[in-house]
């Protein structure tokens, strides 16, 4: 099911088990920030990046590398080398992904490796590195499935947001991604169901303002989208566990985070710092930790802890 509909969607994702497959990734992946600058093509649709004098590389790469370690703690993160000619690179989520097919419909099939259509040239470059497509297909034998030559942008978990345990993806259309390359995303990882709605005016991406937490909670930034019936029906499916986010706290990035594990949900400093009590309590409630790493030298590039992300399922 592809719809834009909230009442069907919320009927038909009601309906779906958790047995999809594995709500949280096996390990992950990061792309070191070399050559971390600002990108002015990414800059005209992406309000949340700092002006050219903010930028710290030095400063980005340690607080880089202190995430690796963080992270390394808690599931297997591997850190693939930087380019100086692709500056966002250091968020990875939005061009590659990895899925398993639908694990009570095809048990033991191989899992995927997707390669995104990106909309900036900037960024186009970043599909073409054949070390990362090289892992993935010939060291790990994952399918590849790229989309990056076809016209349509589609941004993958910056503008999918996914409950990888039943097989449902959450999808805000913007510059970054319009129908036809959400339903190649939707496609390409497999899914049951796929809820399309228009972010807000200003929002370049969904996981800025959405984040499904180890398929059983949400955080949930009701400002980022166009229309409120999307939001109610989001809150309505993961309820009691939808967390809704203040505008505060969805700029400072609290909306742009992760579960890696069934009990702890990672984002920025400073995005724990912004987090109120409510937040705190309903994240507690729904049974995660809360932990964090300070990335504001990353975060002037207009993204936070979950862009850095790539998930290997």
């Amino acid at each position: 099911m592809i719809t834009r509909d909230p009442a069907s969607f919320l009927a038909h994702a009601r309906t779906l088990a958790p047995d999809f497959g594995p709500a949280t990734a096996r390990a992950a992946f990061l792309v070191a920030p070399d050559g971390f600058g600002r990108a002015e093509q990414s800059a005209a649709d992406n309000r949340y990046m700092a002006g050219a004098t903010a930028f710290n590389a030095e400063r980005a790469s340690r607080q880089h590398r202190a995430l690796q370690r963080a992270l390394s703690r808690e599931l297997p993160t591997l850190c693939l080398a930087g380019d100086p000619a692709t500056p966002d690179a250091v968020f990875p989520n939005n061009v590659f992904a990895t899925a398993r097919p639908d694990a009570s419909a095809h048990p033991g099939a191989a899992p995927r490796f997707v390669v995104g259509r990106m909309r900036h040239p900037v960024r186009q470059r970043e599909a073409l590195r054949q070390d990362i497509r090289g892992f993935f297909a010939g060291v790990l034998g994952y399918r590849e499935i790229d989309l990056s030559t076809q016209p349509h942008p589609c941004e993958l978990t910056g503008a999918l947001a996914i409950d990888r345990a039943r097989g449902i993806g959450l999808c805000g259309l913007s510059e970054r991604c319009d129908e036809a390359g959400a339903r190649l995303m939707h496609e390409a990882m497999g899914l049951r169901a796929t809820f399309l709605f228009d972010l807000a005016a200003g929002e370049y991406h969904t996981n800025v303002v959405l984040a499904v937490l180890a398929g059983r909670a949400v955080l949930v930034c009701p400002t980022g989208f166009a229309d409120p019936a999307a939001v109610e029906a989001i809150v309505a499916l993961y309820a009691p566990h939808a967390i809704v986010l203040s505008a505060g706290e969805q700029a400072a990035f609290a909306g742009n985070a992760i579960a890696l594990s069934p009990d702890g949900v990672w984002m920025s400093a400073t995005a724990d710092r912004a987090l109120g009590a409510g937040s705190r309590e309903g994240l507690a409630r729904a049974g995660f930790e809360l932990r964090s790493v300070e990335l504001d030298a990353i975060e002037a590039g207009g993204g936070s802890l979950r862009c850095c992300v790539g998930e290997i399922f």
